[in-house]
């Protein structure tokens, strides 16, 4: 590496050499973003977009002209970012041109200490606990308080399908939710996933929105948090233990030594049930307290769960693209006596635990739910629980604090709430049916809950509605579906977006005719949408290569699909200012829904017709079984499962099972691979085609950027 020597009079480490030439970088990133922005305070500040008679703005929010003395030697690292506004929690951000990187605008704001969010938001400290400055955890006592509270408008944020760069759902929620806040005057929370260390030092990067319309801190909200992804770790391996050492233990000793160990004697030679055992024996309908009472039958059929090792699903989990840890072998060790078997590590986020701490709706639920989730099947063919293990209290107190949502704040210091983070493949995909309960009641009537689904509508928006609205019975009253130009191109038969690349010059030029062809897409997600009673808007996510006749294109065949309104957006450059159309249109939606909310299927149908109803609403003509997958819903039947929703394990770059096929393809038949269940989470999910529940790195991940400037502490480079 060809480095400057460092002077003598200031003897420097390579790492120091090297961070001072990355806040130079930064630096010059900074202030040519700034000569733009400095013209800019200097001159009157630009009209709000123009908008509906709806939009009322606190008194004074225009930005205040901001004077530059001429005598300033050298800019600083970082341009003025906010000005006051007459709510204490209220941020007015000055934008610049070119967008900074997400990281550098979020560092440039200085948060609000998390009580003074807490405190405008309606939540007293006796109902939060405080993680730092920045985040607390507001506990699930205030739903009783709040329990008279009429809940506020439900929104849902889904979109288009998505090239593999995203399409930005997670800004546009940030940024909706930041122009209804600081400039609609409307209370309003925004409700987000928890991301995954995973994706955050792989190839996506983080999820904390972007740009002018982000969660911050960004760098915590993207690196531990509050802990919560490594509490379900921790439960998850606790769980896996469990296993091996009960099929080892049951391998090497009788019946009796078994119990008796299960049930050990206390001094006074007197034995007891611990209370999660009290389950299994109701499970095995053995009435008696006692365990001096059990036959040997009974003490054979409760101390033994004969598990099949070959019929095993849990795995161990942790929160890194480890691709190497897809399949292991374990109980190689001289002391496990041979008894070795295959498995693998799935990603922190791909838990059943991650599932259940989604949909659970108190602490006595969250423990039932953990108790109930089936690892597996003895011999005999019959389901065994974590409670049979002995193990759902345990789980459930790893988990306490983890069902308490995070309180954080976005740029401009409208509240959120993030909790939970499931795979948006085998699992659901949406943030926690408690962190919304909490928001809707805070947000009270006429505010707002804005909360995001994992994916393109097909699989985020129709999980939410037909998997987490049928557990926490809540009704939306608006889904948002968020498109972008580049998308609608390449379901328009332009070339392959692949992450990494450039993009074709045919996404960086008009081209009218590809936006056109691709607007099928739309249309469908748009038609499937609107079938469960809720106003549907259009986002139209605006980038600076996108032309107005593209997006009058985009925003006519919204309205001819039956869209209630579709609004250009420029959050990720302007903040929520660039999002004050999209919020108005969703409020008039909010205001004009009256239908009642209509599921795709019914649950007492069975397993096939659930699955074939979703295939249909895909555009598929028709579903194929595999072999496997007859014997597991025949199992699932048998075993009372197949009352549960159903939770599609398919790719999301298409509406179908083969992810080339771009548009709304039709007449297609969808291939059903295997059946599998999360009985815990409480959803059967099928796998069209292969799913990964392990990402791997790419040649240069994300956290090549990654580092510390070690004289200010800052985090750089997270994106």
């Amino acid at each position: 590496m060809d480095l400057p020597a460092p002077p003598t009079s200031d003897p420097r480490t390579l790492s120091s050499i090297i961070l001072s030439r990355r806040r130079a970088d930064a630096r010059a990133r900074i202030n040519k973003c700034s000569a733009t922005a400095s013209q800019r305070l200097l001159s009157p500040p630009p009209p709000l977009p123009r908008h509906h008679s709806l939009l009322r703005l606190r008194p004074g929010r225009e930005r205040p002209a901001v004077a530059r003395s001429s005598a300033v030697s050298a800019p600083p690292l970082v341009p003025p970012m906010t000005t006051p506004a007459p709510n204490p929690t209220i941020r007015r951000l000055d934008v610049a041109s070119p967008v900074p990187a997400d990281i550098d605008i979020a560092n440039a704001v200085e948060p609000l200490h998390i009580a003074d969010i807490a405190a405008e938001l309606g939540v007293p400290p006796e109902h939060y606990d405080l993680y730092g400055k920045y985040k607390a955890k507001v506990l699930l006592s205030v739903l009783d308080k709040l329990q008279g509270q009429q809940d506020g408008y439900y929104v849902v944020v889904g979109g288009i399908t998505p090239t593999p760069l995203g399409e930005g759902k997670s800004t546009t929620t940030v940024g909706l939710c930041q122009a209804l806040g600081a400039f609609l005057d409307k209370k309003v929370v925004t409700c987000v996933r928890q991301p995954s260390q995973g994706p955050t030092f792989g190839i996506k990067g983080g999820a904390a929105g972007g740009g002018y319309s982000q969660v911050i801190p960004m760098d915590e909200f993207n690196l531990h948090m509050t802990g919560d992804i490594h509490a379900i770790t921790a439960a998850n391996n606790l769980l896996a233990a469990a296993i091996d050492t009960r099929i080892f233990h049951e391998a090497s000793q009788s019946d009796k030594a078994l119990f008796n160990r299960l049930c050990p004697a206390n001094k006074e030679g007197k034995r007891r049930f611990a209370d999660v055992m009290l389950r299994r024996l109701i499970k095995l309908g053995i009435s008696k307290t006692d365990p001096d009472e059990l036959t040997p039958e009974e003490v054979r059929r409760f101390a033994r769960l004969d598990i099949d090792p070959a019929s095993i699903t849990w795995r161990r989990v942790m929160d890194v693209n480890d691709r190497f840890l897809r399949k292991i072998t374990v109980g190689q060790g001289p002391d496990e006596k041979g008894m070795v078997r295959e498995t693998g590590f799935d990603i922190s986020v791909a838990s059943e635990i991650m599932a259940v701490l989604a949909l659970t709706t108190s602490l006595a639920d969250m423990r039932e739910r953990l108790g109930r989730m089936v690892i597996g099947n003895s011999k005999a063919g019959e389901p065994v629980t974590a409670d049979d293990l002995g193990l759902g209290g345990a789980l459930t107190v790893l988990m306490k604090d983890a069902i308490h949502p995070t309180l954080m704040q976005t740029l401009e210091g409208t509240p959120v709430l993030v909790h939970a983070g499931p795979f948006a493949n085998i699992a659901h995909g949406n943030s926690s049916i408690v962190a919304d309960k909490i928001a809707l009641k805070l947000v009270g009537k006429g505010g707002f809950v804005v909360t995001e689904a994992g994916f393109g509508a097909d699989i985020g928006t129709e999980k939410f509605m037909d998997i987490k609205c049928r557990y926490s019975g809540l009704t939306p009253q608006c889904a948002i579906i968020v498109a972008t130009i580049r998308a609608l191109k390449m379901h328009g038969g332009g070339p392959d977006v692949v992450a990494g690349k450039p993009l074709d010059h045919a996404y960086v030029s008009e081209n009218v005719t590809l936006v056109e062809a691709g607007c099928v897409n739309l249309a469908k997600h748009i038609s499937n949408t609107k079938g469960y009673g809720v106003n549907v808007v259009v986002a139209i996510n605006k980038f600076a290569t996108d032309t107005d006749a593209e997006m009058e294109v985009v925003k006519k065949a919204a309205m001819a699909a039956g869209a209630f309104d579709a609004v250009v957006c420029s959050h990720h450059a302007h903040g929520g200012k660039g999002a004050v159309d999209l919020g108005v249109a969703v409020q008039r939606a909010c205001e004009s829904q009256a239908e009642p909310l209509k599921f795709l299927y019914p649950l007492d149908s069975s397993i096939k017709e659930k699955i074939e109803s979703i295939a249909k609403f895909y555009g598929a003509s028709g579903v194929e079984y595999s072999e496997q997958a007859e014997k597991q819903i025949e199992m699932y039947t048998k075993q009372g499962f197949s009352n549960l929703p159903i939770c599609m394990a398919k790719t999301q770059y298409s509406f179908s099972h083969v992810p080339s096929m771009k548009g709304a393809p039709s007449d297609f038949v969808l291939p059903i691979r295997d059946v599998r269940a999360s009985i815990g989470a409480g959803f059967i999910y099928p796998l069209v085609g292969t799913m990964s529940t392990m990402p791997g790195l790419p040649t240069r991940p994300c956290f090549y950027e990654i580092d510390i400037d070690t004289a200010t502490g800052k985090v750089m480079g997270l994106s």
